[in-house]
């Protein structure tokens, strides 16, 4: 399904049109952007800090999997956040609901960079960062549907995939970003004034946030398809109570291009008479898990290569912690490029092809990646992890509108967010916690090699099914 969004008001030129469209799909960037860097600050602390300073223990390892294991509880955290934002986002609008992420991420990030530490606090110090990881990842969850609907439901028709990459960049951005301040600081401090204080200032610079989310709020418009959407649930409920109906109000009714998978159904009735949840639940819970499936192993492998990875070469393999910073830096570099390209792509041949292709390059890149990781040597780290980012990108690329395209708009944001969290919770959320555990254990890195094929079996399954389903229709 691939909708194209109701032409903007007549009293706009097309000039004013495209300008309005580039301000929108910036902000939504910018608005992914900030939120990834906030979240990803907390990803890399864990891997260097955290562990030492929040949950001190007889062994480095006891620590990294503790600090881990607070890192993936903001991941159990997101799918609440998509589902309270996703109803309120397909009843109010896609706009309030990514303002509120925003600000609720500004104020969590801040307090972390503010938290006293277990030996000042005690357990107190703990219990308070878990707790404001768990408002990081409310903040996420709801953010990531109310940005991508505000690029992609503005986008021309034709061109829903390179707009929804604007929002996907927001990802390497944000992994660039925090890579970058967190060398800063390492390269201002030594490495006691690191542990003690240089940690905290890529946190507190999540301040800025807040200043994103005014913007928004106050320069903003909600998007065409949604206000069609409120027009078309209003005349709905006018004939239901016997009014006459408007003429020319939308339909809601998507036009397949044949790009998408086409499994969205639902009809605007179901929406005014249902929750847009309860009509998940009752009618596209099966394209939720499917589409959550799909994308579990490229959330994993992203976390695995800039947390999991950081932790493994420093502490593992005697790497030097800048140096590996560095390398992250320059493959997320990348993505800018490749997201960007690979949605175009999926504009023109379709969504399901490139996505596919990302995920069956992830399968067969697993064991080669691990092989020279474990060699020790930065210019293989580079390009196992650089090969590996360039099938995660191809897979992410299209993937912001694929998922909008399975749902209709009244149920758009409520399915969109859960399909994407339930994917971020099975994948990225356990990913850095497993892998330290499978190293633990088997002692070789070729079993988390194993277990990103196993996810990448799901996924090629799941886009699999959604094929023949989009065939059939």
């Amino acid at each position: 399904m691939d909708t194209a969004p109701p032409t903007l008001p007549t009293t706009t030129t097309p000039a004013q049109d495209t300008r309005n469209r580039r301000k929108v799909a910036t902000a939504a960037a910018l608005a992914s952007a900030v939120e990834w860097y906030d979240y990803f600050v907390f990803g890399i602390a864990a891997a260097l800090v955290l562990g030492d300073l929040y949950f001190p223990a007889g062994s480095s390892s006891a620590g990294v999997l503790a600090s881990f294991a607070t890192f993936a509880v903001g991941f159990l955290a997101r799918p609440f956040g998509g589902v309270i934002a996703g109803q309120l986002g397909d009843k109010r609008g896609r706009k309030p609901m990514l303002v509120l992420a925003l600000t609720l991420m500004g104020v969590a990030t801040t307090g972390i960079g503010l938290l006293p530490t277990y030996e000042t606090i005690g357990i107190a110090a703990p219990v308070l960062l878990v707790t404001l990881r768990v408002m990081q990842g409310i903040a996420v969850g709801a953010q990531w549907g109310g940005a991508m609907l505000l690029a992609t439901e503005y986008a021309p028709e034709g061109k829903r995939g390179i707009y929804g990459s604007f929002v996907q960049l927001g990802v390497p951005i944000g992994v660039v970003t925090a890579n970058s301040v967190f060398l800063l600081a390492g390269a201002f401090t030594s490495d006691s004034a690191f542990a003690a204080w240089g940690w905290r200032l890529p946190f507190l610079v999540g301040l800025l946030v807040l200043v994103l989310a005014w913007y928004i709020h106050k320069h903003v418009e909600e998007t065409p398809e949604f206000r069609a959407a409120e027009r078309a649930l209003a005349e709905k409920e006018k004939e239901e109570k016997g009014q006459p109906a408007g003429k020319g109000q939308a339909t809601g009714k998507g036009q397949a291009t044949g790009k998408g998978p086409g499994t969205g159904s639902g009809k605007r009735g179901d929406g005014a008479r249902n929750s847009p949840l309860r009509t998940i639940l009752r009618g596209h819970l099966g394209t939720v898990f499917l589409a959550g499936g799909s994308f579990a192993v490229n959330t994993a492998t992203f976390y695995i290569l800039i947390t999991g990875v950081l932790d493994y070469t420093t502490r593992e393999l005697d790497m030097n912690r800048g140096a590996v910073l560095t390398v992250s830096l320059c493959v997320s570099l990348t993505q800018l490029v490749l997201i960007p390209a690979s949605a175009a792509l999926s504009d023109r041949i379709g969504r399901i092809r490139i996505y596919g292709l990302g995920a069956a390059g992830i399968a067969l890149w697993a064991v080669p990646m691990f092989l020279l990781i474990d060699t020790g040597s930065l210019l293989w780290l580079a390009v196992g992890t650089f090969v590996g980012s360039c099938f995660l990108s191809i897979m992410y690329g299209p993937q912001a509108a694929l998922f909008a395209e399975l749902f209709t708009p009244e149920m758009r944001y409520t399915g969109a967010s859960l399909g994407y969290q339930i994917a971020a919770v099975l994948g990225g959320g356990l990913a850095p916690f497993v892998m330290v555990l499978l190293l633990e254990t088997t002692g070789t890195s070729m079993s988390v090699a194993a277990y990103i094929i196993g996810l990448a079996v799901i996924a090629l399954g799941s886009i699999k099914v959604l094929a023949d389903r989009a065939g059939s229709r």
